[in-house]
């Protein structure tokens, strides 16, 4: 009996971190994908209504967070994505749910998305500005890294709802 729960444990385990890596792995490519697309076709031009003024194409180059909090803190919110990225990584293990793997393969998708883009570009080494393309109205102009946090907070409250729990506490004891 122990021994079918250790191998039930490890069964989830395996897919948890496979869940987690793929949609990771998805979201990071896909940005980075956008991104190359947006810096060509998008940096000279100004906005292209797609949906009028509902849905736009409009490039910008962004050193902060969100509706331009913190524009000079580019080396901080670097730092801040590493810290969620190792975060990540420690629970992990200790997840309960393919669901939850889900939600923190999009964060950690869109936190390797944006800081990636802090790392290689200008100006600098985990100062380099992030490249948004998309804008509704009344909302900051974002990318599908930014989608993907936002898209993951969504499921979370789901989850929550539902009462799925993150984790396990009992393996973090």
């Amino acid at each position: 009996m122990h021994d079918l729960q250790a191998e039930r444990r490890t069964a989830l385990a395996v897919r948890v971190w496979r869940t987690l890596l793929g949609v990771a792995l998805l979201i990071w490519l896909t940005d980075l994908a956008t991104k190359i697309w947006a810096v060509h076709y998008l940096s000279h031009r100004g906005a292209i209504k797609i949906i009028g003024s509902l849905f736009q194409l409009n490039f910008i180059r962004n050193s902060g967070a969100a509706f331009s909090f913190a524009p000079g803190a580019t080396l901080l919110l670097s730092f801040f994505g590493i810290a969620v990225l190792i975060a990540i990584v420690y629970y992990a293990p200790s997840l309960t749910s393919k669901g939850w793997a889900v939600v923190l393969g999009l964060v950690m998708g869109g936190v390797l998305g944006n800081l990636t883009d802090r790392i290689f570009r200008e100006p600098g080494l985990l100062r380099g500005h992030v490249i948004d393309w998309m804008q509704l109205p009344h909302w900051p102009i974002f990318n599908l890294a930014d989608t993907a946090i936002v898209v993951a907070a969504f499921i979370s409250v789901v989850l929550t709802a539902r009462n799925i729990p993150p984790i396990n506490k009992e393996e973090l004891i």
